[in-house]
């Protein structure tokens, strides 16, 4: 067997890093077979010039900020004898906000993983909590080494049980040495020992056992308080040793100077070992009670030491049955007072230390590396695939369900708002055409497939276009909070919305009245397309104008402004493909696949073969540029992609996707081909966390959508326009499943198809 492990790993400095190195080593001793090499490591590195010097199981570097470093692993891994993963997960240690790039990592691996939580938070950020809820997604099994992390996982997280096992965190197998080298070192001969250990740094709770100090000094002068350990490395590229120099000016100030010792090196398990057994009491002050896990606690048991703690949740679990004391958060009086009781009770402090060491026996690596290998086995012989087999394939089920609530909270009687705070509408940014044109669209699409409530939220919509509409049938686009117009003439592509909204309210109305609405509103803006010259505001009005057509087809002054801009958009892409580039413009910038959505509908009127032809030319190219063996990587909006450039990543915007699912819906409208189903679906996924940082961007809570996919996250504010694209990619795929010949009466796509 063998077994890949992703995390920190020594010579750095990390408490990550010697868990990692000590799980290894556990689950290595318990592997008969020792005819090949059990373990592998795939270390993370801070991206800095430091170079570690690491041992030969190291087989790979991940640099934490790099991305493509977190993808070419995954690759290297899915191509390897390896037989299963182990990582540890820790906010801190990946790239990205809140170390988002893990997805990147673990959604392309294919190899079972077992993933260990050293961190579950009771109120996590929206970031934090998508990332846990995707990373158990997608492993085979979750570790935590706290009892209280399965019910907050379950409960706050969502994650099933059965995914969640308990195993306890290891502690070295060694003995107390007969003679002891702390003991006889000279500054600490025949004092009285106080010992905290680990690296160093505020939320460790220190100063309270120095406050503490003067207290216990009185009743124990011959009392040292030794912290071990270096500080930080981050706090030290920070802020430097300024947290330890306000421990000794602290120390200084209450008198107690002489009786702190800071013995700042990061020190081997073996004299760890040697300190935890000479210390008569460990003191474990952490500041808050949100710990699940405390490596260091579970050494100081695991040695037989005596143990004063705060009651976070760890040390609450490891502590009971008398095998240590609690002390109140930054309560340095009590503190003093249990010491000093202990300190006076020997037969106290020889109790607790009995039963710590006996259930420290439990802890030993070895013990704890059986139980690791026993989960590891299971997984191996009898991984669960189902959820891997459902994100190759196009269902339903794993759809959330459609909910227009959000957009509700964002609509008023005005229409509906541009931008929101986070989950909260911003009123004062006002309103534009462009949203209420696709939110209007939204709601028919809506209405076709039944959800009653989009009925309501119509009239908003159509009466805020209505207002909007000049005299000369051109559409204001920007509306303020107090309903005073913000411009004369909106953008061309504000008006080509529009366009398409009044033509899709003309052929889909629910009733008479809102059909004659329609077409009042589109016949006085006709006039202007003639007048377009950019090619998103032309495919958009083009759109409008084809579904104008399916109601009334004899309309032969509408059908030549369908002919002129169809025209318009062939002789663009005429002027600029070449033998590599196939498509309308020299550049690839926002809503590309509007072009030859645009075109598909006009050949849906014309049946021309050759206007088809572009269309799925053109198609295929945007296709190569932007659509990935796994997931839609849109082009990014920071600096958009030319001819001979370089394609940008980010930041990546929801309404290229909805044009990309809107495309591929009529593609398969057109050719009845499952291939562009599957595509649809596909795309419809990034929003779902199939996409480049593999992070949902819909809202399952407030039912929004976030703005925009960045290098190192998502844009949490859930405006309408991200809204929108989402709920319209949404009913894409719901009415495309709706029309497909193998989509049968239990709702789902004909797999066998699909899978060709």
């Amino acid at each position: 067997m063998k077994l890949t492990y992703i995390s920190t790993y020594p010579p750095r400095e990390c408490g990550l890093a010697t868990f990692n190195k000590s799980l290894l080593n556990a689950i290595s001793v318990n592997l008969t077979d020792n005819t090949q090499p059990h373990a592998a490591v795939v270390a993370i590195n801070e991206d800095t010039d430091d170079q570690y010097d690491y041992p030969d199981e190291v087989e790979l570097v991940i640099r934490q900020q790099s991305i493509e470093d977190y993808i070419q692993a995954s690759d290297l891994i899915n191509a390897s004898d390896t037989d299963a993963c182990i990582l540890q997960h820790e906010f801190g240690i990946y790239g990205g906000d809140n170390g988002i790039y893990v997805l990147s990592f673990v959604n392309r691996l294919e190899k079972p993983l077992i993933s260990i939580f050293h961190t579950v938070l009771e109120r996590p950020s929206y970031q934090q909590k998508v990332i846990l809820q995707n990373l158990a997604r997608r492993s085979d099994r979750i570790i935590v080494m706290g009892r209280v992390a399965i019910n907050m996982l379950n409960t706050i997280y969502g994650i099933p049980q059965h995914k969640i096992h308990f195993i306890e965190h290891g502690a070295p197998d060694l003995e107390p040495p007969m003679q002891n080298p702390v003991k006889s070192d000279t500054l600490l001969k025949g004092r009285r020992m106080l010992l905290t250990f680990g690296l160093i740094n505020r939320n460790k709770g220190l100063e309270t056992v120095v406050r503490a100090l003067p207290k216990i000094v009185k009743h124990h002068p011959e009392v040292t308080y030794v912290i071990l350990g270096s500080t930080h490395p981050g706090v030290v590229k920070n802020s430097g040793e300024e947290y330890r120099e306000h421990l000794v000016q602290l120390a200084s100030d209450l008198n107690v100077r002489d009786n702190l010792l800071l013995i700042n090196r990061y020190v081997s398990e073996k004299n760890l070992f040697n300190y935890l057994s000479a210390a008569d009491i460990y003191v474990s002050p952490y500041l808050n009670e949100a710990q699940i896990t405390s490596g260091t606690l579970a050494y100081a048991i695991g040695a037989g030491a005596a143990v004063v703690a705060t009651p976070y949740w760890h040390a609450k679990e490891l502590l009971a049955e008398g095998r240590g004391r609690l002390f109140n958060f930054k309560d340095e009086d009590q503190l003093a007072s249990i010491i000093n009781e202990l300190l006076d009770d020997p037969l106290q402090l020889h109790t607790m230390r009995d039963r710590a060491y006996s259930y420290g026996l439990n802890l030993r690596w070895p013990e704890v590396g059986k139980n690791y290998l026993r989960t590891i086995r299971k997984v191996i012989d009898s991984p669960d695939l189902n959820e891997q087999i459902l994100r190759r394939i196009i269902d339903p089920e794993i759809m959330p369900e459609f909910s227009l609530d959000y957009v509700k909270h964002l609509t008023s009687s005005t229409g509906i708002v541009q931008h929101a705070k986070f989950g909260i509408p911003n009123w004062k940014e006002g309103y534009c055409t462009d949203d209420n044109a696709r939110a209007l669209i939204m709601t028919l699409m809506a209405h076709r497939l039944g959800y009653a409530d989009a009925l309501k939220l119509m009239p908003s919509y159509m009466s805020f276009l209505l207002y909007m509409q000049n005299e000369c049938g051109y559409f204001r686009n920007f509306l303020g909070y107090r309903n005073e117009y913000l411009d004369k003439i909106g953008s061309e592509d504000a008006f080509g919305r529009a366009v398409w909204a009044l033509g899709y309210l003309v052929h889909y109305a629910p009733n008479n009245a809102y059909c004659k609405f329609g077409e009042e509103l589109f016949c006085k803006a006709m006039p202007n397309t003639r007048n377009l010259t950019y090619l998103r505001g032309i495919s958009n009005a083009l759109i409008g104008i084809c579904y104008y057509l399916k109601t009334h087809p004899c309309d032969n002054g509408v059908e030549n402004l369908r002919k002129h801009l169809t025209e318009t958009l062939i002789n663009s892409y005429q002027g600029s493909c070449g033998k590599t580039w196939r498509w309308f413009e020299d550049y690839l910038t926002y809503d590309n696949a509007i072009l030859p959505l645009a075109l598909l509908h006009s050949a849906d009127i014309s049946r021309n073969k050759d206007v088809l032809h572009i269309a799925f030319e053109s198609i295929g190219f945007l296709e190569s540029v932007t659509m990935g063996p796994r997931y839609f990587n849109p082009v990014g909006n920071q600096g958009w992609y030319s001819r001979d450039g370089k394609m940008p990543s980010y930041d990546q915007q929801a309404i290229d996707v909805m044009a990309m699912a809107l495309m591929y819906q009529q593609a398969h409208h057109i050719t009845h081909d499952p291939q562009y189903l599957k595509k649809l679906f596909t795309v419809y996924s990034w929003f779902l966390g199939e996409n480049s940082l593999c992070v949902p961007l819909y809202d399952n809570e407030t039912k929004g959508c976030c703005d925009g996919l960045h290098p190192n996250g998502i844009n949490l504010n859930q405006g309408a326009e991200s809204t929108l694209a989402y709920l319209i990619s949404h009913l894409a795929v719901q009415q495309a499943l709706k029309d497909d010949p193998g989509y049968n009466y239990k709702g789902r796509a004909n797999v066998a198809a699909l899978m060709k």
